[in-house]
């Protein structure tokens, strides 16, 4: 199982210093999770969504990370691809450029964005961009790998051009796709995409949806494939804040949660701006509230006779990586034994301070991560 960092740029205070800080934190946090043993770095693409993830220039933040780093891989999660927010052949081009300034070391994931905010912006229908999406991403790795690229398609059209530079990576980058429920999950895997969940799922829920990934995946039709090969790769968000202190672990990760939640609430679902006023609260208050918030959920989805299903409630989930490094390494089993393949950490959340993520790395670093590392060299010498 692989160990990456995912940052969103997620803040409180949204002031140009605040803002800035929160970049450079994340820099600092990159460069950090590589020395102590971090496979990878992803990063969001969000706009319009304040204090929920100001990580708009996703191509930039990993290419400086990129210049500063020499092993760890450089993941998109995702690109979004709407055409006026993202030509496919300017995807094409900044991301195999990435590949080549990296020596092969990117991820490349694509998706269309969560939200009529950021669809507005551009000034697309959210309900209208799937088919938009398709498009471009059957197109994006032929403009990567022909020589020339010709396109006459329902949203886009390319005149005969040759396309550079091409990727460092034979024949482009591995590529993968944001998914949030069942159905995108399976047409992740029927189109021979690595599958990204970014969410609060428990590791149960992790086991279900690894079963529904890999039966698509076997079941695949190749005609379907997007780009010239498959890969077949779970990504699964873990939420993760760790010290020696479990009750201060959970306090800050339950807090950072409880942000992420009423932000992405405020500009998913209509909710108010997330609350500032509970700082003080001990984690079993915080656990107290994510309870309460998850039954007037339930109870309005009933009243509205709309499914429950896992992805309306995960983010009132509470089981996650917050403790100890022992407490980590529980929960991060249990994620492996689910089929996890790479785990996507979340601790840049909100609330969370710089020096508890420095933290958490350092705690993955000389205890977490040489744990997994150990086993795995049992299993290869058996």
């Amino acid at each position: 199982m692989k160990f990456s960092v995912c940052f969103e740029a997620q803040m409180v205070d949204t002031s140009r210093e605040s803002e800035q800080r929160t970049f450079y934190e994340a820099v600092d946090q990159a460069l950090y999770a590589e020395e102590m043993g971090f496979d990878g770095v992803w990063a969001v693409e969000h706009h319009a969504l304040t204090q929920y993830a100001h990580m708009s220039a996703p191509e930039t933040f990993l290419a400086f990370i990129a210049g500063q780093t020499k092993r760890i891989r450089i993941g998109h999660g995702v690109i979004c691809l709407p055409p006026a927010m993202n030509h496919p052949v300017k995807v094409a081009e900044r991301v195999a450029t990435l590949d080549i300034l990296s020596r092969g070391r990117v991820n490349f994931g694509v998706g269309k964005g969560g939200t009529q905010q950021e669809a507005g912006t551009f000034g697309y229908d959210l309900a209208e961009l799937q088919p938009m999406i398709d498009e471009s991403m059957y197109l994006i790795p032929r403009i990567m790998v022909e020589e020339e690229i010709e396109h006459d398609g329902k949203y886009i059209k390319i005149p005969r051009r040759p396309i550079h530079p091409k990727p460092y990576q034979q024949p482009h980058p591995p590529m993968y796709m944001a998914c949030t429920r069942d159905e995108s999950l399976i047409t992740a895997a029927s189109r021979g995409l690595g599958g990204m969940v970014l969410g609060f799922n428990t590791p149960e829920d992790t086991a279900r949806q690894n079963r529904i990934y890999r039966d698509a995946f076997a079941n695949r039709d190749p005609a379907k494939q997007v780009g010239y090969f498959a890969n077949e790769w779970l990504c699964v968000g873990c939420p993760t804040i760790i010290s020696d202190d479990r009750e201060k672990a959970r306090r800050i990760g339950l807090r950072g949660q409880r942000f992420f939640a009423q932000a992405i609430h405020h500009w998913y679902g209509g909710g108010g701006k997330p609350e500032i006023d509970v700082e003080d609260a001990s984690s079993a208050e915080h656990e107290d509230a994510f309870r309460q918030a998850e039954a007037m959920t339930v109870a309005y989805l009933n009243e509205a006779k709309i499914p429950v299903t896992p992805a309306a409630t995960d983010m009132y989930n509470v089981d996650h990586a917050y403790g100890t490094p022992q407490d980590a390494i529980a929960y991060l089993e249990r994620l492996e034994e689910a089929g996890a393949d790479e785990v996507l950490m979340l601790m840049q959340m909100g609330t969370v301070p710089h020096e508890a993520i420095m933290e958490t790395i350092r705690h993955m670093g000389e205890t977490v991560i040489p744990h997994f590392r150990a086993k795995e060299a049992k299993v290869q010498a058996a």
